[in-house]
């Protein structure tokens, strides 16, 4: 029988995939059965650093990545081809505009404090906009010039714009246009000449969340359509875990490529970096351990957002991050959230190994 030809290089960002896409589909190559292997230059460089004294040349680079290679030490996985390729290039760009979103956000918290510090510090019990980036909210940030324009206006006059602004959507308009008037007149006061700008600042960046999400709603689109094709019963398992829909199940497979690949639970999710290092010392076993993040980053990110949404839709694993959560004092929600996501990796390994569908009698789990 055949053996595969193991071919490995160091990961270069884009520069590599001109290389492993040919070297994978080369008609010359086919006959050997290639595997192309994309490795992790941190991965390369640690297994270096047991070359003592070694000289830094491309021959000898190529000699270490060989030797890493025939010692059997890779663990990613091989390169899978253009189909898979293009569905990767939308999930990792729609990660990208979610992590744009989150720092536009972030920066406009800084604004949104300057302009309208206690509206931005309110407790969740007395804040009555579900969301701080939402139509009633914006409107309350930017056609108000200043708060003095919304301290000193008639409770009558606020409880018709929070009415019209929120669409008559608030349970008591009244009670929201109180806090909202008494936020702005515990607020600081700044110079007038700083208003202008600020409102500028924050309407701008109002803009630009919403044309990022509604690129989201495009790349999501997208990603639905190209799935289709790649791993047809594999992509049917997840997406019947209530709260893993097209996106999150395509994010999953666009790094696993299938489920064959990992020999166990374990490995998928070592293979995404979520593991534990364990801090020991004779008798000594700490209780704070980190998490190793070690793996696919990307992989982790759209597991862990499908584990946030399946907890919202399924008992058994939100009563499993409620009860994480209460374990500790410090970083709750991360932790967590953390730990129902490795749960979760069992539950994905199981249906995929199985090509079962979910099902609440825990089908799948093993």
């Amino acid at each position: 029988m055949q053996k595969h030809k193991v071919i490995a290089l160091k990961s270069t960002s884009f520069y590599s995939t001109h290389i492993a896409n040919f070297l994978s589909s080369n008609e010359i190559l086919l006959a050997y059965r290639p595997l192309v292997y994309c490795l992790n230059p941190k991965t390369v460089a640690n297994y270096r650093k047991s070359f003592v004294d070694i000289d830094k040349t491309d021959p000898l680079d190529a000699y270490i990545i060989a030797d890493f290679a025939r010692c059997g030490r890779i663990t990613s996985e091989p390169w899978r081809g253009a189909q898979f390729l293009a569905l990767q290039r939308l999930t990792l760009y729609r990660l990208h505009l979610v992590e744009c979103v989150s720092r536009e956000k972030s920066y406009m918290i800084s604004n949104i404090y300057l302009k309208f510090s206690e509206l931005s510090v309110l407790d969740k019990e007395e804040r009555h906009f579900s969301n701080t980036y939402g139509a009633t909210s914006a409107a309350v940030l930017t056609e108000f010039l200043s708060l003095d324009d919304i301290a000193y206006s008639s409770i009558e006059d606020l409880v018709v714009f929070v009415k019209e602004k929120g669409r008559n959507r608030f349970s008591d308009p009244y009670e929201t246009a109180k806090t909202l008037q008494k936020a702005a007149k515990d607020s600081y006061r700044l110079d007038k000449v700083l208003y202008e700008p600020l409102n500028v600042s924050i309407a701008s960046s109002f803009n630009v969340i919403k044309a990022l999400e509604d690129e989201i709603k495009t790349i999501d689109k997208a990603i639905e359509k190209n799935i289709k094709g790649i791993n047809t019963t594999e992509y049917q398992s997840l997406n019947s875990i209530p709260g893993i829909g097209p996106v999150f199940a395509s994010g999953i497979l666009a790094e696993i490529g299938t489920v064959i690949s990992f020999d166990s639970h374990n490995a998928l999710a070592n293979y995404a970096g979520l593991t534990w290092r364990v801090n020991q010392s004779g008798n000594y076993l700490s209780d704070d351990t980190k998490m190793t993040k070690t793996g696919n980053k990307y992989l982790r990110y759209y597991l862990t957002e499908a584990a946030n949404s399946v907890r919202n839709r399924v008992p058994e694993y939100n009563e499993f991050y409620l009860k994480k959560y209460g374990e500790v004092t410090t970083h709750q929600h991360k932790r967590a959230l953390a730990l129902t996501s490795r749960k979760l990796v069992r539950l994905i390994f199981g249906l995929l190994t199985r090509n079962q569908l979910y099902s609440s009698d825990k089908v799948g789990e093993i």
